[in-house]
């Protein structure tokens, strides 16, 4: 994959915005959008690690950035996405990873883009 057009970069960004939606944590992994999903995100990941080879931040660091950016507390994201406060807490401390369920919630309630978070 040292090939990688930014077209097609920029191609597959988008589908995992398109597929996302439609694949759940209990989707089956031989399922066609998981198969695109994952072959979408290999090729994302290998554009950035050529052309963006800046360290990126962790999923903690992301959720935290994303709370001081829009002044939220933990708490108040934990209501919004219907989880304990001290799951959030988890997460921003890297004691636990989101779930792909968790993880969307997160993206949809922060505004990070789910290319960003599946980067993981």
């Amino acid at each position: 994959m040292d090939n990688i057009t930014k077209e097609q970069y920029e191609f597959a960004l988008n589908r995992i915005e398109e597929l996302l939606p439609l694949v759940t944590d209990e989707t089956p992994t031989n399922d066609k959008y998981a198969i695109e999903l994952t072959l979408m995100s290999d090729i994302v990941e290998a554009y950035e690690k050529k052309y963006y080879p800046i360290g990126k931040p962790s999923v903690a660091e992301l959720i935290e950035y994303s709370l001081e950016e829009k002044k939220m507390s933990q708490k108040q994201l934990a209501t919004e996405i219907g989880i304990s406060p001290s799951r959030i807490n988890d997460y921003i401390s890297g004691r636990a990873e989101p779930t792909l369920k968790i993880a969307r919630l997160l993206c949809r309630a922060l505004n990070i883009t789910p290319a960003a978070m599946m980067q993981f």
